[in-house]
C-alpha cells in the first residue's frame, strides 16, 4: 500500500512538465538537482533553532530588555475558587451575564465579584511584556540574518533583475550552494515556529498565523521538490524585508519608545504595501502564472504552486486590513502603542480598596473609579 502511494505521490505528471520525467533530473557532470532527501536535515536543525532561541532570549534578549527599560508588570494571583476555576478551565473564559449570575449563586459571590474574578484570571494567563519582547527580538535577529543571506544569494543572479529568466531551462536548473543553505535554514526556522507555537504569544490572528506557517512550509517544500527554487528565494526575500521592520516596531513598542515605534511603523506599512500588496501579486504571481506557459504546458504542479501563492496573498490582504486600522489611528493623532493583533490586558476591576472597573460601550471606553467607599467618578476616554 505504501509503495503504491509513494508511486502515485511522486508521479511525474504531478510535479513536472509533460515532456520530462524524474530521470531527466538525475545528477550528472556539474548538474545537481534539488531532492526531497536534502530536506531531512531541517528536522534536527529546527530542534537546534529551539535551543539557540532559548539561549538567545536569556543571554541576549533579556539584557537588551533591561537596557531599553522593559519591565514586567507585577500581577497579583487571583483568589482561588474551585467552582470558578472549574468553569474557567472547562466551560468558558468569557462568561455571559446568565453564566455569571448562575456562578454567583453557586459560590455565594456577587455578580460583580464573579466578573472581576474572571477578568483577573484571564489577565493571569496572558503573556507578560518581557516574553513578547524576547520573542520579537528572536524573530528580528533571524529575519535580519535571513534578509542579508537572501541578498548575498541573489544580488549577482540575472533572474533577480529579470524575472523572465527564472524559467529559462526549467526545471533542469542546477542547485547552488547558496540556494541550498538559504532554503534549509528558512524551512528549519518556520518548522521551529510550528513546534513552539503552543508556547509562543497567542494573538488575535492565531489561526491565520498557523495557516501562514503551514502554507509557507508547504510552499517551500513543494517549490524545493518541484525545483521552483529561483522564484522561491525571491519570495522569501520580499517577506523578510517587511518582517524586519515589524519586529523592530514591536521591540520599541514594548520598550515604550513611542516615537521610534511610530516612525518604524510608518516605514513598515509602506514597505509591506510595496512588497506584499503590489510587488507580490503584480510581479511574483504574474511571473509564476504567465511566464511558465511560454516554456511548457501547465500541469498540476503549476496550478498547485500558484494556489499556495494566492493563499499567501489572501493572508497579506488580511494583515494589510489590520495595518490600515493602525494607520487610521496614527493619522487621527493616536500613538501606536498597541498591536491590533495583540490580546491586551483588561483592567482588573474595582474592589473595596479603591481599584477600578472598566466597561466598554459602543461609543467608547468608560472607566469608573470608586474613590473608596464614598462614591464614584466616571471618565470617558
Amino acid at each position: 500500500m505504501s509503495g503504491m502511494f509513494n508511486e502515485w505521490f511522486w508521479w511525474d505528471r504531478l510535479w513536472l512538465p509533460g515532456n520530462l520525467t524524474w530521470a531527466d533530473l538525475e545528477d550528472h557532470d556539474e548538474f545537481i538537482s534539488a531532492k526531497p532527501s536534502h530536506l531531512y536535515i531541517t528536522v534536527p536543525l529546527a530542534l537546534i533553532f529551539l535551543v539557540v532561541r532559548y539561549l538567545f532570549e536569556r543571554l541576549i534578549a533579556t539584557p537588551l530588555a533591561a537596557f531599553l527599560g522593559v519591565t514586567e508588570k507585577t500581577r497579583r494571583k487571583v483568589e482561588h475558587n474551585a467552582i470558578l476555576e472549574y468553569a474557567f478551565t472547562t466551560e468558558t473564559k468569557n462568561p455571559g451575564q446568565a453564566d455569571i449570575d448562575g456562578l454567583s449563586k453557586k459560590c455565594s459571590w456577587s455578580s460583580m465579584q464573579v466578573e472581576r474574578w474572571f477578568r483577573k484570571r484571564r489577565n493571569q494567563d496572558r503573556p507578560g511584556v518581557l516574553k513578547k519582547f524576547r520573542e520579537a527580538s528572536w524573530r528580528l535577529a533571524f529575519y535580519l540574518g535571513s534578509f542579508i543571506s537572501g541578498i548575498i544569494a541573489l544580488y549577482d543572479k540575472p533572474w533577480f533583475y529579470d524575472l523572465r529568466q527564472i524559467w529559462i531551462g526549467y526545471p533542469k536548473q542546477t542547485l547552488l550552494d547558496s540556494q541550498y543553505w538559504y532554503y534549509v535554514l528558512v524551512i528549519s526556522f518556520y518548522l521551529s515556529l510550528v513546534l513552539s507555537i503552543t508556547f509562543d504569544v497567542k494573538r488575535k490572528d492565531f489561526r491565520e498565523q498557523i495557516i501562514h506557517h503551514w502554507a509557507t512550509l508547504t510552499l517551500l517544500a513543494f517549490s524545493w521538490c518541484g525545483n521552483y527554487i529561483r522564484i522561491g528565494t525571491i519570495v522569501l526575500l520580499i517577506h523578510d524585508a517587511s518582517d524586519i521592520l515589524l519586529e523592530s516596531a514591536k521591540i520599541f513598542n514594548y520598550a515604550k519608545w513611542e516615537r521610534f515605534c511610530n516612525g518604524i511603523f510608518v516605514v513598515f506599512a509602506f514597505v509591506f504595501m510595496v512588497t506584499r500588496i503590489i510587488f507580490f501579486p503584480f510581479w511574483i504571481i504574474h511571473c509564476t502564472w504567465v511566464y511558465p506557459s511560454e516554456h511548457y504546458i501547465p500541469f498540476f504542479g503549476y496550478y498547485f504552486f500558484n494556489a499556495v501563492l494566492v493563499i499567501l496573498l489572501l493572508l497579506h490582504i488580511f494583515w494589510w486590513s489590520l495595518i490600515l486600522r493602525m494607520v487610521k489611528k496614527f493619522l487621527f493623532g493616536s500613538l501606536l502603542t498597541e498591536d491590533e493583533r495583540s490580546d491586551n490586558e483588561e483592567d482588573e476591576g474595582e474592589d473595596e480598596d479603591g481599584e477600578t472597573l472598566s466597561t466598554e460601550g459602543k461609543d467608547g471606553h468608560v472607566k469608573v473609579t470608586n474613590g473608596g467607599r464614598g462614591g464614584g467618578v466616571a471618565k470617558r476616554h
